[in-house]
């Protein structure tokens, strides 16, 4: 499933198409993708402008002139492709190779087009009135954004305060921080030098202050994921770039899929481990992380 910094890499990448862009119309290649498309989805879209594009954990929204925004995920396999006339520049990107997953296809006034591609149809496309998005299941009772300024220490220590949970666990909480997935949390906490194994309210004091090693959590989790959006996000299985590209912070993991390499932390003798948390699999060093 791609993180957050594969979605705000893809987001990045169909601004400039979609946003200030009138739609001319939608072409639906197949009724459904992991649920059927709502009623009237391509008429609903047809003649509207995209107000503005934006991210709200792993979501893309698209606000529209209507009040309605346009929701999508890209479930496991989903990409765009972003096609328009014209010399080679920003706006041209190069055909797929596989056109029988292509299932949508925005067509603007410009122009420009931009194709969604899902072999596996685990993506999905919703449109709610803009004042429901609040209350709406995928979004009620969603976390902070990590990249913001909510996320503070002290945030998360009232979050955490007398979690029992392990501390991984209660990272990939998606009601306690919004988008954060497997990859980012290991290569946080090792960053942070702190163990996914040790309780979540360990790094909260009786006050219900942050300790030092909370503060260190959250600088780490802003580092990384910023990184990893300058990188293009992470190339695992299907993610690409809206160019077709890959991205490359893989090559810049410490931990993540490093089993048995050394622990890349100065002065640190120790090597990676791998244990399962819940049904995935963490990386961590026994020796540095605490």
């Amino acid at each position: 499933m791609p993180e957050l910094p594969e979605v705000e890499t893809v987001r990045r990448g169909l601004e400039p198409v979609f946003t200030g862009s009138d739609l001319e119309r939608v072409e639906l290649r197949r009724p459904d993708l992991r649920f059927p498309f709502p009623p009237g989805f391509a008429a609903r879209l047809a003649g509207r402008r995209v107000e503005a594009l934006k991210r709200r954990a792993k979501y893309l929204l698209g606000e529209l002139d209507s009040g309605e925004t346009l929701i999508m995920h890209l479930g496991m396999s989903g990409s765009f492709r972003i096609d328009a006339d014209g010399p080679e520049g920003a706006y041209h990107r190069a055909v797929s190779t596989k056109p029988a997953h292509d299932h949508v296809v925005f067509r603007f006034t410009s122009g420009a087009s931009v194709t969604y591609n899902d072999p596996r149809r685990f993506g999905f496309m919703l449109l709610v009135p803009r004042g429901e998005m609040a209350t709406h299941p995928l979004f009620d009772g969603l976390g902070v954004e990590p990249l913001g300024p909510e996320l503070t220490p002290q945030r998360l220590a009232e979050e955490l305060r007398g979690r029992k949970a392990p501390l991984k666990a209660a990272l990939l909480d998606q009601r306690i921080i919004a988008g954060l997935g497997n990859i980012y949390v290991c290569e946080a906490m090792h960053r942070s030098h702190l163990s996914p194994l040790r309780a979540a309210g360990t790094l909260v004091d009786a006050k219900g202050k942050p300790k030092r090693g909370l503060a260190d959590l959250v600088e780490a989790i802003k580092q990384v994921l910023g990184e990893a959006i300058e990188a293009g996000g992470s190339s695992l299985r299907d993610h690409r770039q809206t160019d077709g590209s890959l991205g490359y912070f893989q090559h810049s993991f410490r931990v993540y899929d490093r089993e048995d390499a050394p622990c890349p932390t100065p002065g640190c003798r120790g090597h990676v481990s791998r244990v399962i948390q819940s049904g995935r699999s963490t990386f961590f060093c026994r020796d540095c992380q605490k």
